[in-house]
C-alpha cells in the first residue's frame, strides 16, 4: 500500500471512531477496548538521524587528549543509547581503562567537544523526512525522546527538523534517562495524549524497554545501530525496515485496536 493510501486510510478510520464516540468522556479515558494512535514518539540516534560521527569525533578528541587509542566510528553504534555518561564508561573500556580511572576527567571533556559540534556529519535516513511530513499533515502529535544532553537534543532536532514536532526532550537533571518512562510520559503528557494511544519508535533495546515502561505499542525501526534479536529481546511489539513502513504501521496498529 502507497504511502498517501495508508495516511487517508487512517485519516478515515478517526473520523469514523470519532462520529461513533462522540464527546463521550469515556471514550477518552484511556479504556483498552477504545484507544485510537493520537501520539508518536521517536528516538533521534539511529531513528531520526545517522548520527555516529558527531558522537565518535568528541569521544576521539577526547581519547586524545587522555592520550588513549582512538576508536572506529562504527563502534559507536553499541556505545550511544544510554546516555553520555554510559557512552563515556564504554569507549574508556574499549580504549583500555577498564578500571575508569580517566572517568571523571574524561566526561566533561566529551560534553566539551560534543557541545561545540553536535551536528558534525549528522544526516538523515532515506524517506524519513517524507515519512514525518506526512504524520504531520494528518494531524498526528510528534515528540522526540533521547538519551542525549537535553540542550543538544533541541539544537539538533531544531535544525534537521524546524518545525515538525510538538515536543523535544534529552536527558537532564531531574528526570530519569531511558530505559525509565519519565521522558515518554511526560511527552505524552505535554502532547496530550495518554500512553496507550502513543507509539513508541527507536532502534534498541532501551528504546524499547522505554516504551513498554510507559505503556506505550514499542516499534522497533530497522535502519539503524541495532539488530531485529536485541529489539525482540527487549519488548518490541513489532518492526519495521523503513521509514517508508511508518504510515503502514500505524494502520496496522489502529486495525487491532478496531478489531477488540
Amino acid at each position: 500500500m502507497v504511502l498517501i493510501d495508508v495516511c487517508d486510510a487512517i485519516v478515515t478510520r478517526k473520523s469514523e471512531r470519532q462520529d461513533v464516540m462522540g464527546s463521550d468522556p469515556f471514550f477518552y479515558g484511556g479504556h483498552d477496548n477504545t484507544f485510537m494512535i493520537k501520539g508518536c514518539l521517536f528516538d533521534l540516534d539511529g531513528t531520526l538521524l545517522y548520527t555516529l560521527d558527531s558522537m565518535a569525533s568528541a569521544a576521539n578528541q577526547m581519547l586524545r587528549e587522555l592520550e588513549l587509542p582512538e576508536l572506529p566510528v562504527d563502534n559507536f553504534r553499541y556505545y550511544c543509547g544510554d546516555g553520555a555518561r554510559a557512552l563515556v564508561e564504554r569507549v574508556l573500556k574499549d580504549a583500555g581503562d577498564k578500571e575508569l580511572k580517566h572517568f571523571e576527567t574524561a566526561y566533561p571533556l566529551y560534553l566539551q567537544y560534543f557541545e561545540k559540534a553536535p551536528l558534525y556529519k549528522v544526516d538523515y535516513f532515506p524517506e524519513i523526512r517524507e515519512a514525518l511530513a506526512a504524520l504531520k499533515e494528518m494531524g498526528m502529535k510528534l515528540a522526540v525522546c533521547s538519551n542525549k544532553p537535553h540542550e543538544q537534543t533541541v539544537e539538533v532536532i531544531g535544525k534537521m527538523y524546524p518545525g515538525i514536532f510538538d515536543v523535544c526532550i534529552g536527558n537532564q537533571p531531574g528526570m530519569n534517562p531511558k530505559p525509565f518512562p519519565d521522558t515518554a510520559l511526560w511527552a505524552a503528557q505535554q502532547m496530550g495524549v495518554l500512553p496507550c494511544e502513543c507509539i513508541y519508535f527507536g532502534d534498541s533495546g532501551t528504546d524499547m524497554k522505554t516504551g513498554k515502561a510507559a505503556g506505550m505499542v514499542t516499534v522497533g525501526v530497522l535502519w539503524g545501530y541495532r539488530d531485529l534479536e536485541e529489539l525482540e529481546e527487549n519488548g518490541a511489539d513489532d518492526s519495521i525496515f523503513s521509514p517508508g513502513d511508518i504510515m503502514e504501521v500505524i494502520s496496522r496498529w489502529e486495525q487491532k485496536d478496531l478489531a477488540r
